[in-house]
């Protein structure tokens, strides 16, 4: 008896989550709309996500990435607890991007810390998909090599 292998492509599911006391959603819901029409497969946590929230949708959903969308200026606290989270739970080879009001001095201290991108206010929704999908693609394939 031979047993063949056969790869099988499916949409990256991406998990756009809204941690913390935040209360403004329009933008994390533009996002997860553009990916969706992208083709990607998109699961909105909704507001006031706590970390462990987040990262329990992410663990449950089998989720390829991870979107943050923070508003209220506690990225430096909250993005640090989801990694952290992410960590506990095995699941630090997600892709972890951020997204909403972030000044420019925390964005590299953001990508030190693991995240992957950073896409600020006005950024063009199909370069956050192509840049998504193509990071995604990259990992995909470094971890077929393994």
């Amino acid at each position: 008896m031979c047993l063949v292998l056969v790869a099988v492509e499916r949409p990256y599911r991406v998990v756009v989550a809204k941690p913390g006391l935040d209360g403004h959603d329009r933008g994390a819901k533009v996002i997860a709309r553009a990916l969706r029409d992208a083709g990607f497969e998109v699961i909105y946590t909704g507001l006031h996500q706590t970390p462990e929230q987040v990262v329990a949708a992410v663990v449950q959903e089998d989720a390829d990435a991870v979107g943050l969308s923070l508003l209220s200026g506690a990225h430096m606290t909250l993005v640090p607890r989801v990694l952290e989270e992410l960590a506990k739970a095995d699941m630090d080879d997600i892709l972890v991007i951020v997204g909403g009001i972030i000044p420019e001095d925390d964005i590299g201290r953001l990508k030190d810390l693991g995240v992957a991108a950073v896409f600020t206010p006005g950024t063009p929704l199909p370069t956050i998909a192509s840049w998504l999908e193509k990071a995604l693609d990259q990992r995909e394939e470094g971890l077929a090599s393994i």
